[in-house]
């Protein structure tokens, strides 16, 4: 199948449950597609940091979550209209279960995603003890909803040759939908994990082989020219319209302003869209490594801290004071401070693990432990319900939280004079089941995390607490 010119192709990659292969046949894929000489543009459905990195990792460029809760449907096609201009194709790995949402209408679901850009879809089923089943669990995926492009199925975890036969014959009998592939039952090939799912491929020092590993499974065992066809008929034609237009317009710096950004092996969870659109907007973002440098710059305007997994690196985050003291004194200075989740305890006074005390920077009075179930886990609705150094009083937020982490030491019931929590939640839990957003001077720190596309107001907040900072300096 030829590309011709101004079409991408475009293919998601969806399951019937998380686990039911789709991050290992998005991976192989992609790197698939990329050492045979495409340009593959990734994104991944939903709110996830760590399958977007691996999906970047193995495409050699940024991975774009495509989210309806956080955004909007028009700005989540905008969004992937844009970024898949000019490549190849784009792989669309999905979340949990095709047709898994918030609610019964499935309006967030993968499915969703998929007719909203008008993707095709391959879905992978765990074949597990399973022959004539899985026949009527396709036809059922297809009755759902009849105008959902559902062209493609990847038998997984098949016992061998015998097994895979009859699971294709009985899908083939029923349907329709091609059967593109049957995967084996694999045990020398598990992708390191812990609490939070993936461990970030900065992290893994076996990157690069699992995913070549990977892709050597899917060129065994999947007809990739077929699926290549699948992706095929998938038609962005549209015009391109930049989901970043009408943030940019408002929101263009005034003057020059340097935004430190914390990015290291403990940091790292940040939407490319965030970044971007801090640049766009005309701010010069300085990069930060909280392992390795002294201490932040002394000529930055605002300190962006994401999230990421300072538990694990709590000794050697507690062992670089110096770094630690420099943000705790920038942030006494009055130097505007955005932090989310990971960020929200490195702001705190410790973290404690098992019987280990590791200091952080010591601006809230907060001690977290590490749970080990999910202490909030999913999509946030916040109010702002005080006024703060970053978001207007009054203005709605939508976004997601994740974290083990919980706070100890700490009654919410006292009255500090100089702290108080800026988000009030009507869905999610927060840092007290009901508030977040902690906020001194001016720093604002959360379990919240948000996407600067659906949260238009994020970026602006940042950008002129920055400007307010630097003009302040200049006046003194």
């Amino acid at each position: 199948m030829t590309k011709t010119e101004g079409q991408s192709f475009v293919l998601t990659i969806a399951g019937l449950r998380g686990g039911s292969g789709k991050t290992f046949a998005s991976l192989g894929l992609t790197s698939f597609f990329v050492n045979d000489g495409k340009k593959v543009c990734p994104f991944k459905k939903g709110p996830d940091y760590i399958d977007a990195g691996w999906l970047a990792f193995a495409a050699g460029r940024h991975c774009y979550n495509l989210d309806t809760f956080m955004c909007s449907p028009q700005i989540v096609k905008d969004s992937f209209l844009y970024h898949s201009e000019n490549f190849d194709i784009s792989v669309i790995e999905g979340n949990r279960g095709l047709y898994d949402a918030i609610d019964v209408t499935g309006k967030t679901s993968t499915a969703e995603i998929a007719k909203l850009v008008d993707s095709p879809v391959i879905v992978c089923i765990d074949c597990t003890k399973c022959t004539l089943t899985i026949a009527a669990v396709v036809m059922g995926l297809i009755n759902f909803d009849p105008e959902l492009k559902l062209e493609g199925v990847i038998l997984n975890r098949v016992a061998g040759k015998r097994h895979a036969e009859k699971l294709r014959a009985s899908i083939e009998h029923y349907t329709d939908v091609k059967v593109v592939g049957a995967i084996p039952k694999i045990r020398d090939l598990d992708f390191p994990e812990r609490h939070m799912g993936l461990i970030p491929t900065c992290e893994s020092n076996q990157a690069s082989l699992i995913i070549k590993k990977t892709e050597e499974v899917i060129k065994d065992n999947l007809d990739t020219h077929i699926v290549y066809e699948i992706a095929s008929s998938g038609k962005n034609k549209e015009n391109t319209v930049s989901p970043y237009k009408e943030i940019i317009i408002s929101e263009k710096c005034e003057e020059k302003i340097r935004i430190g950004i914390i990015i290291d092996e403990a940091f790292q969870f940040y939407y490319p869209e965030n970044i971007k659109i801090l640049e766009y907007c005309g701010a010069e973002l300085v990069k930060i490594n909280t392992l390795t440098d002294d201490k932040i710059p002394e000529n930055i305007h605002a300190l962006y801290i994401g999230g990421g997994f300072p538990e694990s690196f709590a000794k050697e985050l507690s062992q670089n004071k110096t770094m630690r003291k420099s943000i705790l004194s920038a942030a006494e200075k009055n130097l505007p401070v955005y932090a989310e989740c990971g960020g929200l305890i490195y702001l705190g006074e410790e973290i404690i693990l098992g019987d280990k005390h590791y200091e952080m920077c010591g601006f809230f009075p907060l001690k977290f432990s590490l749970s080990d179930k999910p202490q909030g886990h999913g999509y946030v609705d916040a109010v702002v319900c005080e006024k703060n150094p970053f978001f207007e009083k009054n203005l709605s937020l939508k976004g997601h939280e994740f974290r083990y982490s919980k706070i100890m030491d700490i009654d919410f019931n006292d009255n500090f004079d100089d702290i108080y929590f800026s988000y009030l939640l009507d869905r999610g839990v927060g840092i007290t089941g009901r508030k977040d957003g902690i906020t001194k001077k001016n720093t604002l720190a959360s379990y919240l995390h948000l996407h600067a596309l659906g949260s238009k107001q994020w970026a602006e907040g940042l950008i002129k607490a920055a400007e307010k900072f630097k003009k302040s300096l200049n006046n003194n």
